[in-house]
């Protein structure tokens, strides 16, 4: 066994994150590391790396006691840690970033034609058409910033490489380029740790498995010996025979119509049309034009031409102010930065845009604000210890509950909702997709966005399909298959495309 932890233990106050955790990897694996949101994934991944130090238990590296002092340290030892979020010099250049903090020196001077070599033959080994070592690291796409840091944990001569949540922010080119390098990595004989939400993709790169639970080591073994259902309900601690709840809805009049709408000069006329109690979503692949359809729906972003029809509205931009007053609400792909203010309260988060219906004479009703709010977060089944909780300390699935919970305490009608899963763990997914469905059953009409081909099919009553800034006409789930839907997703032409397998469905 190259890397093995035994019986490992970790603490925070009363809060036991590791409970007697024990995992190992050979030289030439890859092994998933699986787990539901605060299931101890993190920190274990901490105290590989020297961030955290275990209160109990052992670990050894090619046999010999593994204790790293820090980061630095374990780098040096020869486990290396690639996170989700990364950590480049945007400003420098990719050679610059790849000896970062292990340059090679002489005399005090650094060894610039040996770090050129280095970086060469790293580069080499990865084969990206975009990342020259003179480039710099801010201008390359996350992809490649991201084989960036694989180059480097490579430099370092790293025989351990953990890879955190690796393709939560790809597109599936750069996905499926980073699948290729982690088995040429396999092949050269290192160890691999993948850390990833996505079980599919986890079966398709690793050969083993370890489930945490709670802190605890639950399950393991091989993935071609198991089934992801048994995955699941392992992760979970219960069989989860719906993944995608069935809650019964009926599509009613239509709430929300785009008549040759453009967001951007270089896109297409996009028309659609939403009716209350129904799920639309949108597939198509990363920079195709979904996300920014929806924010120029919701006011985030300008409207070139035609219009837009809520309810009894009807116009070209609106801003976001208006749009809320009209009945809709827009949730962000991107949770951190933009979905909510992580620094600030849950009653916060859940209240900023619609203060209004808690203020009287201009002083804001404390009291009716955290009722209201501990009564959303009770119905959403939100895991907190009260209102006031900084939505920083929440995992992901509850953090995403709280954005959706925001659009429902301002009375939204119509719900834009961009990936609004990603990043979470299954069970949380779960819980969202059968919010959702009691939402479309309550009468709302909910948008979705998603590059997850099974959560559409799963949820959805109609899906269009973007591509080039183009899109398709809606129709109904049944007749779309994913091959069919990734064919139109990579064509040119959307609109054509779906028409002519219109055409051919209907002779």
């Amino acid at each position: 066994m190259l890397l093995e932890m035994r019986d490992v233990t970790k603490s925070f106050g009363a809060t036991r994150a590791l409970d007697g955790v024990s995992l190992g990897v050979e030289s030439g694996e890859v092994r998933a590391l699986i787990g539901e949101n605060g299931a101890g994934k993190s920190t274990l991944v901490k105290i590989l790396s020297g961030a955290h130090r275990p209160d109990s238990g052992s670990m050894t590296f090619a046999g010999e006691p593994y204790a790293p002092r820090g980061p630095r340290d374990s780098r040096a030892r020869g486990v290396a840690m690639i996170y989700q979020e990364l950590a480049l010099a945007p400003d420098l250049t990719v050679e610059a970033n790849i000896m970062l903090g292990q340059e090679r020196v002489r005399h005090g001077l650094i060894r610039r034609r040996e770090h050129r070599r280095l970086v060469s033959e790293v580069l080499a080994l990865l084969d990206h058409p975009d990342i020259r070592p003179e480039a710099r690291a801010g201008d390359l796409g996350v992809g490649a910033q991201q084989l960036v840091e694989v180059a480097r944990a490579l430099v370092s001569s790293a025989r351990v490489i953990v890879f955190d949540e690796p393709t939560s922010s790809l597109s599936e080119h750069d996905a499926e380029r980073l699948f290729a390098i982690v088995e040429r990595l396999r092949g050269r004989g290192l160890a691999v740790i993948y850390i990833s939400h996505f079980l599919e993709e986890a079966r398709r790169v690793a050969q083993t498995y370890t489930v945490l639970r709670d802190g605890r080591a639950v399950a393991g073994g091989r993935l071609d010996e198991t089934d992801l259902k048994s995955i699941i309900a392992h992760m979970v601690g219960r069989d989860l025979d719906e993944l995608f709840p069935g809650v019964p809805h009926t599509a009613g009049e239509p709430i929300l119509e785009l008549d040759k709408l453009r967001a951007r000069k270089s896109s297409r006329p996009a028309s659609l049309t939403l009716a209350r109690g129904e799920i639309l979503g949108i597939a198509g692949l990363v920079g195709a034009g979904r996300t920014t359809l929806l924010r120029s729906v919701f006011g985030l972003a300008p409207v070139v031409s035609g219009r837009v029809r809520v309810q009894h509205f009807s116009g070209g931009y609106a801003p976001p102010r208006t749009r809320i007053a009209q009945g809709v609400g827009f949730s962000s792909e991107d949770r951190k930065t933009e979905g909510l203010a992580l620094a600030r309260s849950i009653e916060d988060n859940m209240t900023y845009s619609a203060l209004k219906r808690h203020a009287r004479w201009g002083c804001l009703k404390l009291k009716s604000r955290r009722a209201e709010v501990a009564r959303w977060i009770a119905r959403l089944r939100i895991s907190a210890s009260d209102p006031g909780q900084p939505a920083a300390d929440l995992s992901g699935g509850n953090q995403q509950k709280v954005a959706l919970a925001r659009l429902l305490h301002q009375q939204a009608d119509v719900l834009l909702l961009d990936e609004p899963t990603r990043g979470i763990d299954v069970g949380s997914k779960a819980e969202i997709y059968r919010l959702i469905g009691e939402l479309a059953a309550a009468g709302k009409a909910i948008l979705v966005v998603s590059s997850y081909l099974p959560e559409l099919f799963g949820i959805c009553d109609r899906i269009a399909v973007m591509s080039r800034g183009a899109l398709c006409e809606a129709r109904p789930v049944a007749r779309w298959t994913e091959h069919e839907l990734m064919d139109v997703a990579t064509r040119a032409d959307a609109t054509g495309a779906s028409d002519r397998k219109t055409n051919q469905s209907e002779m």
